[in-house]
């Protein structure tokens, strides 16, 4: 495995190095090259040292380009304008750097140097409560962060914090004492995911409905929460029942949406229960929080309500119970200091960043976070309807998320099924699924997560745009030319003149890594999605202007099924880092 220095890079040595040599007194000075449609590249970091060195920059520019030593890569640099560098590479060069990458398993891609280990807070659904459409982003968002992570060598620790503990078990335990065959299961068969949430549904609502009609069952049930946090084993084993129901139903949920999800990972907010006075301790002992009314809480100078008055984050509150502040601070403490993170990434709504921004203010001031250790929330925005509001259905309900997933699925094996050749029902069955599936993934990676977006389906398994669909048509296409080709098999000619849309697409191919890094670094799926779209777009315009099977020489097919060939790879390895699968056939 041998990470491949992308072009940029090498075009940006050769002119750091033509730049030391014309100007002695600028040897750390940066070329800003980026990529141009004037040439391959343009570097203009010359304007800002001609000002600072208080001189002519076309002038500056010509020595520095005369100071570069002939070399294969640099095919003609250009002084243009008032000092930018038009930069050309050979095509030699080009297809050097691409065999380099295809003679790599991890496409020449190199792992982060300073990797250390990111715990990631993703996916956190409720306990007998239905997941919905605003469950979709933190999986999805979190899931994919934890490929792209890993791939660059970070160690990742998956969280899935879900909410298993509150006063709400009260009414549910409680109900469940009274009603004690509500959670039986018709047949000894393996249960649906679909079968445990009606159960847990049915109860909620039939639990709900006599707390709010019945004192006496309300005033028992207040009793039950009581024995809940005071460890009673009859409880809690009634209460494991209700998380174990949920499991059923949550892991049905993520296996539609081809998520891994291991039992491991999920620690909910009971996991930290036995933490929660001793963090209490720590944060009043320091002074980092306060009493206030009988409450536990922690002041900052930037934060205030409506009136004025400061608005603290409160630990624990004057009864003696702990809000989502002292679990939360409880898990970065464990994170911290059992798991060894070095960074910690919450995939959380937006409408939480408050409330995170104190905790990591408080958990900073407690020295649990400092100048090594991290945390950031990637705060998504909300899904919204055709319409731009809120996704809700007629009703005004919120959009249940396995409806989605399978109107998705339906929809997407239509497309399938027009385009299918030579698929089985039971392929084109499959292929419906992960077309659907991925085309829900894509809508919300291609959106930077911060913003809003809308779930439009009829958009997302279109086959042109920017659509997963598109992608995977692409990859499809290619693997069909490559199953074409007979004896005809990829292999670079670095020789060849390439045409336009050859080097066009050789050079984005090469940028390959340099966005992988970007995209770990920021947290920014959307920049991978972003990537992808141009590759498949480049590949388009290739295809229709250079014939691949039927090219003037056997060189030239060779050279064009190379090409072929590595955009697949890295079609393949791009959309699999975003949860996207990419059929070989469609």
């Amino acid at each position: 495995m041998a990470s491949v220095p992308s072009l940029a890079s090498t075009v940006q040595q050769r002119l750091a190095d033509g730049l030391s040599a014309a100007l002695p007194d600028a040897a750390s000075a940066d070329p800003l090259l980026r990529r141009s449609d004037r040439a391959d590249f343009q570097a203009n970091g010359i304007l800002a040292l001609a000002k600072q060195l208080k001189g002519n920059p076309r002038e500056l520019a010509t020595k520095v380009v005369e100071a570069i030593p002939a070399n294969d890569v640099l095919k003609e640099i250009e002084v243009s304008g008032p000092g930018f560098l038009n930069i050309t590479v050979t095509d030699a060069a080009i297809i050097d750097t691409l065999a380099a990458r295809a003679a790599d398993a991890r496409l020449g891609v190199p792992f982060n140097e300073s990797a250390g280990t990111t715990v990631i807070d993703y996916a956190q659904p409720n306990v007998a409560k239905e997941m919905h459409v605003g469950h979709l982003r933190s999986a999805v968002i979190g899931a994919a962060m934890v490929e792209i992570l890993e791939f660059t060598g970070e160690t990742v620790v998956r969280r899935h914090h879900i909410g298993d503990w509150g006063t709400q078990f009260g009414m549910l335990i409680q109900y469940l004492i009274e009603h004690p065959h509500e959670l039986d299961h018709s047949s000894g068969a393996e249960v649906s995911g679909e079968e445990a949430m009606s159960n847990l549904n049915r109860l909620y609502k039939a639990s709900r409905a006599l707390f709010d009609s019945d004192e006496e069952f309300k005033t028992r049930a207040r009793a039950r929460v009581v024995d809940l946090q005071a460890g009673d084993e009859e409880t809690l084993a009634l209460w494991q029942r209700f998380v174990d129901e949920s499991k059923i139903y949550f892991y049905s949920v993520f296996d539609k949406l081809d998520m891994d999800i291991r039992d491991g990972d999920v620690v909910g907010e009971s996991g930290y229960n036995d933490m929660l006075v001793e963090t209490c301790r720590i944060l009043e002992e320091s002074g980092v929080a306060v009493r206030s009314e009988g409450a536990l809480c922690v002041f900052f100078d930037d934060v205030k309500g409506p009136d004025g008055n400061p608005v603290p984050l409160i630990v624990q509150k004057s009864d003696g119970g702990f809000g989502y502040a002292a679990t939360d601070l409880s898990a970065i403490r464990d994170r911290v200091q059992n798991l060894k993170a070095t960074s910690l990434l919450y995939v959380v709504d937006a409408r939480q960043s408050l409330h995170f921004k104190m905790v990591f203010e408080t958990a900073r001031r407690a020295g649990w976070l400092n100048d090594e250790v991290k945390a950031v929330q990637l705060a998504f925005g909300t899904v919204l309807g055709k319409d731009g509001k809120p996704f809700k259905t007629r009703e005004g309900e919120t959009v249940r998320l396995v409806d989605l997933l399978d109107e998705a699925i339906d929809r997407a094996s239509a497309v399938v099924r027009e385009k299918a050749q030579d698929l089985t029902e039971a392929e084109i069955a499959e292929r419906g699924a992960q077309v659907g599936i991925g085309a829900v993934k894509y809508a919300d990676l291609s959106t930077s997560a911060a913003r809003d977006y809308k779930f439009d389906l009829d958009q997302m398994v279109s086959l042109n745009g920017d659509t997963s669909v598109y992608l995977q048509y692409a990859y499809a296409r290619i693997q069909s030319i490559l199953r074409k080709a007979g004896d005809a098999k990829p292999a670079a000619h670095r020789e060849l003149a390439l045409a336009p849309s050859e080097r066009a697409l050789g050079l984005h191919l090469d940028g390959f890594g340099e966005l992988i890094a970007e995209t770990a670094a920021e947290y920014a799926p959307h920049k991978l999605a972003a990537y992808l779209y141009q590759l498949a777009s480049q590949y388009t315009t290739f295809y229709s202007e250079c014939p691949v099977l039927k090219a003037d020489t056997p060189e030239q097919v060779e050279n064009r099924l190379f090409l072929c060939d590595l955009t697949a790879r890295t079609l393949h390895q791009g959309m699999a880092l975003l949860g996207i699968r990419t059929p070989e056939r469609l």
